[in-house]
């Protein structure tokens, strides 16, 4: 007859689980290699910096939710990407390459691109800083 121990437990419950399962000692220990992990993180990027992105991607999301009339599961591949909109000499560029994205779209898109663009004003791209040299 099989000892009872203690409960087995998902691994990182909520946070993309693949579906195997791990006893107590083990859970403990993928918790403190996560927290380190997390750590790392907040190393590389400036938490703030982290939060207003994501901000501004849910905020794509929902816009384009409304602009194309359906949830994100449906929505057709529309690739915006906020680095590469950063990365363009000017706000007419950065228009153009948005109204590129959305050229599937059949509602008026110029108010969610006046909006975007004055949303990304004053980002910075989220590349990993360069390693300081001593």
């Amino acid at each position: 007859m099989p000892r009872p121990g203690p409960p087995l437990l998902p691994a990182a419950l909520g946070s993309g689980a693949r579906g195997h399962v791990v006893g107590d000692g083990q859970q403990q220990q993928q918790q403190q290699q996560r927290r380190h992990q997390q750590g790392k993180v907040t190393v590389k990027y400036d938490r703030k910096e982290l939060r207003k992105r994501l901000v501004l991607e849910e905020w794509i999301v929902e816009q384009l939710g409304r602009l194309y009339g359906c949830e994100e599961e449906e929505m057709p591949d529309v690739e915006i990407d906020i680095d590469d909109l950063l990365d363009a000499d000017s706000e007419e560029e950065r228009a153009l390459k948005l109204r590129e994205a959305l050229v599937d779209c059949h509602k008026p898109t110029e108010e969610f691109i006046k909006e975007l663009l004055s949303r990304i004003r004053g980002m910075r791209k989220l590349s990993p800083p360069q390693k300081k040299t001593v």
